[in-house]
């Protein structure tokens, strides 16, 4: 039996435990952030919700996933203390970051973090290997950390496997 490990708006959760599932409910313009090492069958996952943690640092101190800029470094810095010490030796995948409830685009924060979420990554010299992005509609994200297999589901959508 899994272990169902919920990654919330604003949390980061990193586990090792083979038998361990990370699930996340209804991202709209929030965006999933996966890190995965094959070799180290060890998974990541934030729940990403604003780009820059300017607006609210001490927000940022206490729930460092909340932003993109506090959630990359704070996973990649685990990732480390892991054992993972070069970029090859994982892969990451984004999810999410829709424009489900501003129909004229005027604040587009989903748009906004993907991109602040790239842009980070390219800092680091990563980058995502697959994603599932943009659209208009919510994903619900189930990460296996045995296999590293991605099931997104959505409203009116059929299922994927990323």
């Amino acid at each position: 039996m899994n272990k169902e490990l919920i990654c919330g708006v604003g949390d980061i959760v990193i586990t090792n435990q083979p038998q361990a599932v990370i699930k996340t409910f209804a991202l709209g313009s929030c965006v999933a952030v996966i890190f995965y090492s094959p070799q180290f069958k060890l998974a990541g996952m934030a729940h990403v919700a604003l780009p820059d943690s300017n607006v609210n640092p001490q927000r940022a101190k206490q729930k460092p996933g909340y932003y993109a800029d506090t959630a990359i470094f704070y996973l990649i810095q685990e990732l480390k203390r892991s054992g993972i010490k070069k970029n090859s030796q994982i892969w990451i995948k984004l999810i999410g970051g829709a424009n489900i409830l501003d129909k004229n685009h005027k604040f587009n924060i989903g748009k906004r973090n993907i991109l602040a979420i790239k842009k980070l990554l390219w800092q680091f010299k990563l980058g995502a290997i697959a994603e599932d992005v943009g659209k208009d509609y919510s994903r619900t994200v189930t990460l296996f950390v045995n296999d590293g297999k991605i099931m997104i589901s959505s409203p009116g959508q059929p299922q994927k496997i990323l």
